[in-house]
């Protein structure tokens, strides 16, 4: 219920520089040790680098970083975008979220003033609801948000928090902390681009960079995973739980005939003149609203062939389901391919499994537990708790 603002000395930027050195350094002098991760105690520590924000390619990262509910240790994930870049304009290196609210609540962060406003109105919304509603709310729809889903609500402990919609702090579960502390969402608005003590010289860097990358930029034309194809030729796909072989519908699932087929746009970051980020639309067999962006590599992966599957629309509806609930799409994908491989073993069956047939490869069954995880329901509640805590729990060789 309180804000402050501290001011470290440049000695304290000079050891630590930014982003994740902010972020170990609070969580190890200020976190005390064997602490719940969601306990108030846990901090939840969003933090730029020194050029966030700045006239430089790639400055529109950002880190942010807790005690990890899914691993126990330290957590740490790194988003795109322009969120980082925002809170960089409004005045703020680091924004550090202790304690938990009595109530759902959202932060206002606006050219350096921070306000605590209520956000009941938007506990239970999907992230592009949250989204919308913030601006329409603070009635500017240039504003640039972080929000969770209904999954870091529930506490899953691989939810992620989503930026403007699609750009995921993905890893370690921070989406669930967010929701320990009852914060929906972060909102930023800067108008005050940050100062630079040599204005020319970063220029001169920039243009150098922007050189280099646009001569490169003809490999990213479809964005990330362009590759995946060789990469299944040398075993660096994941196949099967990890379980390897060749995966005969590799071809079936590349970026390539996703946008042959239902590319909108390339989307880009702040200060980055390499566009990677597809946005597409897809009308049937599954309706896919473009809001929620496109499978990036990772996803293609993680819930294609890692759960056997070579139907790339439902890969794209579930990389849909991933955004809209606030869940990590790598983490979701390989804790369904782990109950995949025990259901093919005997471990799981169609009772544990609430009559859902979770072969390989079976693609309705796959989006049936991305919803099932998201919502803590039935084996999904099980699930949604990671594959070690679910390994353990199951037993009967699991782990």
């Amino acid at each position: 219920g309180q804000v402050t603002v501290e001011t470290p000395p440049e000695t304290f930027f000079r050891k630590y520089l930014g982003g994740r050195g902010i972020i170990i350094h609070t969580l190890l002098k200020e976190v005390p040790p064997k602490t719940d991760p969601f306990a108030p105690e846990n901090k939840l520590v969003f933090a730029l680098g020194p050029i966030s924000g700045h006239a430089l390619v790639g400055s529109g990262r950002h880190s942010i970083g807790c005690k990890s509910p899914l691993s126990g240790g330290y957590g740490e994930s790194e988003a795109g975008g322009f969120w980082g870049a925002e809170l960089k304009k409004a005045g703020f290196d680091a924004l550090i979220i202790e304690g938990a609210a009595p109530v759902p609540v959202y932060l206002w962060i606006k050219n350096g003033n921070v306000h605590i406003r209520d956000g009941g109105h938007l506990w239970g919304l999907e992230t592009a609801a949250v989204h919308n509603a913030l601006c329409s709310e603070l009635n500017d729809k240039r504003i640039r948000t972080a929000v969770i889903g209904p999954a870091g609500e529930k506490r899953v402990r691989f939810s992620c928090i989503l930026h403007d919609i699609i750009h995921a702090a993905g890893r370690t579960g921070a989406g669930a902390v967010m929701g320990s502390k009852n914060l929906k969402a972060v909102a930023v608005k800067g108008d005050r681009p940050p100062d630079t003590a040599d204005p020319q010289k970063l220029k001169t860097t920039n243009h150098a960079m922007l050189k280099h990358f646009k001569e490169r930029s003809a490999h990213w034309i479809v964005g990330t995973g362009r590759g995946i194809v060789q990469h299944e030729k040398t075993g660096n796909v994941p196949i099967r739980n990890f379980k390897g072989g060749k995966f005969p519908g590799i071809e079936k699932i590349t970026p390539q005939i996703l946008c042959e087929k239902y590319l909108v746009k390339m989307a880009g970051c702040f200060g980055c003149p390499i566009r990677c980020k597809r946005v597409v639309k897809m009308d049937h067999p599954y309706p896919v609203d473009p809001s929620y962006g496109s499978p990036e590599y990772e996803t293609l992966g993680a819930l294609g062939s890692n759960c056997g599957i070579d139907d790339l629309e439902a890969i794209v509806k579930a990389n849909e389901l991933c955004n809209r609930y606030g869940i990590d799409t790598i983490s979701t994908g390989v804790t369904i391919s782990f109950a995949m491989e025990l259901f093919e073993t005997g471990i799981l069956t169609v009772e544990d499994t609430g009559g859902l047939d979770l072969t390989f490869g079976n693609a309705p069954a796959m989006l049936e537990m991305v919803e099932r995880i998201a919502r803590r329901s039935g084996l999904g509640a099980l699930l949604a708790e990671g594959s070690r805590r679910a390994a353990e729990k199951i037993g009967r060789g699991a782990i």
